[in-house]
């Protein structure tokens, strides 16, 4: 099963750079985008009915912000894009997919770096997250996203000069290592230890070209999934956003 997340960087836009195409030809059993930017009514009505997939989405109460959404060729049991706390569930961040033998979340984490409350809105979302993904324990889960947060070092171009910027702060990255400690493996890094892998590149100075991103993507999947964890792949050539896909191979 292949399953893919990408940070389109709004969908009217990516829809209009052949996304029903691409959607298409990379055939992902469960694709999942982030910062969709648009209500469901937004939507082209093309994109909700592509052949094959089941559709959903979850939208913020502000025009034009944030949003996820699904599209699945297995549909789920149940869907929920509630995290039970009103503050965070009404950006549309959230999307869960309930099925047979996984359960699956599609995340669209807070940016923190436009204010000091929208710094502590992000830390107060992973911790409000984190603990609702306790009643999972035990269970198998994948979530995937946009955390906007590199974990390591290795995670950037340039970890020193970005120490204090939000997106590789210490109380961001700790939020990651809460993940961990709850008992969730980064599936890339299970595979690929390596520097230079970034899913995230500044349009404003043009880093995608010379490479200076950040890893701020990721998926990351319950211990008892890892043995049926084939690959995890970083789709740095596709283009058509700030960030590219992002992919596993599991089951």
């Amino acid at each position: 099963m292949k399953i893919v997340s990408w940070n389109v960087n709004g969908i009217r836009a990516i829809y209009r750079k052949d996304f029903v195409d691409w959607v298409k030809n990379e055939n992902a059993d469960i694709l999942c985008v982030q910062e969709t930017k648009a209500d469901e009514l937004q939507f082209p009505k093309d994109l909700k009915k592509i052949k094959g997939y089941y559709f959903c989405c979850s939208c913020a109460q502000k025009k034009g912000y944030s949003g996820v959404a699904v599209w699945s060729k297995i549909k789920p049991e149940l869907v929920s894009t509630s995290i039970k706390n009103d503050i965070f569930d009404n950006e549309g961040r959230i999307l869960c997919l309930y099925f047979k033998d996984f359960i699956m979340f599609n995340v669209y984490f807070p940016n923190g770096g436009s204010s000091l409350e929208r710094f502590e809105y992000k830390i107060k979302f992973y911790d409000c997250f984190i603990r609702y993904l306790e009643q999972f324990k035990n269970k198998a889960v994948v979530i995937c996203g946009d955390y906007n947060t590199a974990h390591f070092p290795i995670d950037l171009a340039r970890p020193k000069e970005n120490e204090k910027i939000s997106g590789f702060m210490p109380a961001e990255r700790e939020k990651l290592d809460d993940l961990v400690s709850a008992g969730f493996v980064d599936a890339f890094r299970w595979f690929n230890k390596e520097s230079g892998n970034y899913t995230w590149w500044d349009y404003k100075t043009s880093a995608r070209s010379r490479n200076m991103g950040w890893r701020i993507d990721y998926f990351f999947i319950t211990q008892q999934l890892i043995k049926y964890l084939k690959s995890a792949d970083i789709k740095k050539s596709v283009l058509g956003s700030d960030h590219c896909p992002i992919s596993i191979d599991i089951f």
